[in-house]
């Protein structure tokens, strides 16, 4: 008997809901999503302000816990890990890009990039620091490395963070409007940046606001008021 093989899913949210809560004031951020994600694909999360997007890639990230359901990403409950294991579970396994960079002020981009190998101890000094120059060389930073954040632009910060993202090698990349300071040319090359590690192998999944920023993914999930109302272009 033959017939086609699900891929198996490297996230999964199963009936999460996330209230946030401010005394006995309750924020219902989501109310039930149900979400698999395969190894490999490249999925958009879009969606107006305020619809629970940016929660989910909180919760896939596990910086967030979910008020009921589970979360496995990549054979892991994370509902069910103590902080210092999520710590290190998201050390070898994810890596975030911000909407604000975030890098280090007073660290070079090299040493930025270098950060996630330092804080996980992976390996002698120098080889930490040939595998961040490794990954600036593959954002276009090769010859940038001693430069300070506040010497490079916006389009150069970001990438930094990308490469600080992908210094473990994690096999999901997440980003939250990880483009939202860039001007159209630059977030179009960003793409093309997050097309070259999908295509080696990086489960990417990004928030977006930008319909034509979400149109580059294979997948789009369409999320409102903390349900998803819709799921274009999924595998089988």
């Amino acid at each position: 008997m033959t017939g086609t093989v699900a891929t198996p899913a490297i996230i999964e949210l199963a009936g999460v809901e996330k209230t946030y809560r401010s005394g006995r004031i309750g924020f219902r951020a989501l109310g039930g999503v149900d979400l698999a994600i395969a190894a490999g694909e490249m999925v958009a999360i879009t969606g107006p302000s305020g619809s629970g997007k940016t929660t989910i890639i909180n919760l896939i990230a596990g910086i967030d816990r979910p008020s009921a359901g589970t979360v496995t990403v990549n054979g892991s409950r994370l509902d069910q890990m103590t902080e210092e294991q999520l710590a290190v579970w998201r050390g070898r396994t994810i890596g975030i890009v911000f909407q604000f960079f975030q890098l280090m002020p007073t660290l070079t981009a090299a040493e930025n990039a270098t950060l996630p190998l330092d804080l996980a101890h992976l390996g002698p000094a120098r080889e930490r620091k040939a595998t961040a120059s490794h990954h600036l060389a593959t954002v276009g930073l090769g010859e940038r490395g001693d430069r300070l954040p506040l010497e490079l632009s916006g389009g150069e910060q970001q990438r930094v963070a990308i490469a600080r993202a992908m210094a473990c090698e994690p096999p999901i990349l997440l980003g939250d409007e990880l483009t939202g300071n860039l001007d159209t040319q630059l977030a179009q090359d960003m793409f093309r940046l997050l097309k070259k590690l999908n295509d080696g192998g990086t489960t990417v999944v990004y928030v977006t606001h930008d319909q034509a920023l979400a149109a580059l993914a294979s997948r789009i999930v369409s999320v409102r008021d903390g349900l998803i109302t819709g799921d274009t272009g999924r595998r089988a």
